[in-house]
Formats: structure tokens, C-alpha cells, sequence
């Protein structure tokens, strides 16, 4: 890429709000979260953010997604089974010395990660139960609670969550997989958004699928 080429593109190091909290996090390029935002264990694929207050833990999140503000993306479960709910089971280090944090539950609450596709956009309050998976670019609407998968390109909303449509037909919708756009360089992209700003959705497909040949 040459001198000239350079200007097109902005610095591409990830963008942190001063009062978020991360902890073991993986961030790509152009990554950016939002104030007061809290993830714990989270991976985040390029080009994806998070709007303000919103949090995640235990959770793998692809290119390209879009979480507003006030969603929880893994909403961790509780020991329904012992005597309390309360935390002072498997956290009580926070109120007693000598007694540590419960291994065997952490251990239990990590074997349920959540697992979010590429160009998914979650709406404003919505909360992601533990062991979900979300679909390649699916939809998933504002203050729905989502208990179970949510297949590619699928619109879901409610509480529980339900699926309301597709995005675009099923043939549509596996051309977009195959083309894989949100795996396209850096140079790729800048060529193809005025197309994405202007063309219907198979006008598209039909240039860059010949352009990918």
C-alpha cells in the first residue's frame, strides 16, 4: 500500500471510553467501546462496538456487530439449587476472610459462553442468556430477552425472544455467507461502500460476486 493509499484509512487501533472496565479482553482493529461499558473475558472482531453501558462476559463476539446501549450479552445464572441465590455462596472472599471465590461454579458459569456471529446488531436493553448463539447478520430488537440460538440473518424480538422474520429470503441470505464481507481487506471495503450506500441488495451481490471471481 502506498503513501497515498495510507490517507484513506484512520488509525485502526481499538477505541476505549476512560470509564470502561475490561479484563481479559482481545479487541480487533477499529474496535470501540463505549462509557461505562464492562466486559469480562470477551473477544471482539473488527470493526464492532459497544454503545455505552452495556456489558458481556464469557463471550465471543465476530466483526462488524452492533450493541447498543444498556444490553447484557451473557447474563449470568445464579445457584438456584443451594439454600440462597445470593452471591455470599460462591463469592463470599467479598464479605469474610479466609473463604475464596467458589472454582466450581466459576467453572460452571464459563461453560456457558456465548458465541456472536459477524454484522449482528443487538438493540438497546436487549440481554443474551448464557450458551446462546447468535447468527451471522441477525437481528435482535430492543429489551428482548433472547434464551435460545438465533440462526443467521434471523429478526428476534420479545420476551422470551421469538423469531418475527429473515432479514432476506434464504437464497439471499446464503449468497451474503458465501461472499463473506466482513472478512474483506481494509482496501476491499473502501471500494465497495458507495455500493452498499446505493445498490438494492442483488444488484450488489450479483458486482461483487463477479468481482470475487
Amino acid at each position: 500500500m502506498d503513501t497515498q493509499a495510507d490517507l484513506r484509512f484512520k488509525d485502526d487501533k481499538p477505541r476505549i471510553h476512560p470509564t470502561a472496565e475490561l479484563k481479559g479482553c482481545r479487541l480487533g482493529r477499529y474496535v470501540a467501546v463505549g462509557e461505562r461499558v464492562v466486559l469480562r473475558e470477551v473477544q471482539v472482531g473488527d470493526y464492532s462496538y459497544f454503545e455505552r453501558h452495556a456489558e458481556a462476559i464469557y463471550t465471543t463476539i465476530g466483526k462488524f456487530c452492533s450493541i447498543a446501549a444498556n444490553t447484557r450479552i451473557n447474563a449470568l445464572e445464579h445457584p438456584m439449587e443451594r439454600l440462597t441465590t445470593h452471591k455470599v455462596t460462591y463469592r463470599p472472599n467479598e464479605y469474610f476472610r479466609y473463604l475464596g471465590v467458589d472454582s466450581e461454579f466459576r467453572e460452571r458459569r464459563k461453560t456457558k459462553p456465548v458465541n456472536i456471529g459477524h454484522d449482528v446488531w443487538i438493540g438497546h436493553g436487549a440481554v443474551i442468556m448464557p450458551g446462546v448463539t447468535v447468527g451471522n447478520g441477525a437481528v435482535v430488537g430492543a429489551n428482548a430477552v433472547v434464551t435460545r440460538d438465533v440462526a443467521p440473518f434471523e429478526v428476534f424480538a420479545g420476551v422470551p425472544a421469538k423469531r418475527l422474520k429473515l432479514r432476506f429470503s434464504p437464497e439471499i441470505a446464503a449468497r451474503v455467507e458465501a461472499l463473506a464481507w466482513w472478512d474483506w481487506p481494509a482496501e476491499r471495503l473502501f471500494e465497495a461502500i458507495p455500493d452498499m450506500q446505493s445498490l438494492p441488495i442483488e444488484a450488489f451481490l450479483d458486482r461483487w460476486e463477479a468481482r470475487a471471481i
